[in-house]
């Protein structure tokens, strides 16, 4: 009789052993991978409406993990000299594969007023360099997003009569 409740014990201790380690290597998938690298690639124009400008931002999207991206959907947001400038969303589906590249394409949408604010900035002959940075998510299954950050900068050509600053 003394038995029966030791079996039980330690039949209790080997599965709780078992659930423990099968938790662990669940964990093990689900470990911080390297953010995938974005660069802008291309804009093209589009048909705006009322006072907005619509482009196609052409991104090509580097995988620098061992095992693919998969993606349901893209956001994008694009600021210039630190301002907020433009923001789109795409519900293309995909996969980029491991140690590999991809091109996506999100439709952005200017507003009016960040138009005008960066042309405010060139009128008061601003000749600073004009520094961008593009944020976004690749919306993956369940919890499998992947977040991305690309920074730069543009310098506009300096006409032959004016001096450079």
């Amino acid at each position: 009789m003394n038995r029966l409740p030791r079996i039980g014990f330690r039949l209790a201790r080997i599965l709780l052993s078992g659930l423990v380690l099968s938790v662990l290597a669940a964990c093990a998938t689900l470990l911080p991978s390297e953010p995938p690298r974005v660069d802008v690639v291309g804009i093209e124009p589009l048909t705006g409406q009322g006072m907005e400008l619509r482009m196609l931002v052409k991104l090509r999207v580097i995988n620098p993990n061992d095992t693919p991206i998969e993606y349901n959907g893209v956001f994008v947001d694009v600021e210039v000299r630190d301002r907020r400038f433009a923001s789109g969303v795409s519900d293309a589906r995909g996969s980029v594969p491991r140690f590999g590249e991809a091109l996506l394409t999100v439709p952005v949408t200017i507003p009016a007023l960040s138009v005008l604010r960066q042309a405010w900035g060139f009128a008061q002959d601003d000749r600073s360099p004009i520094t961008y940075v593009v944020r976004g998510r690749l919306s993956g299954p369940v919890w499998d997003s992947h977040s991305f950050s690309s920074e730069g900068e543009l310098r506009l050509p300096v006409s032959p009569g004016s001096s450079p600053r």
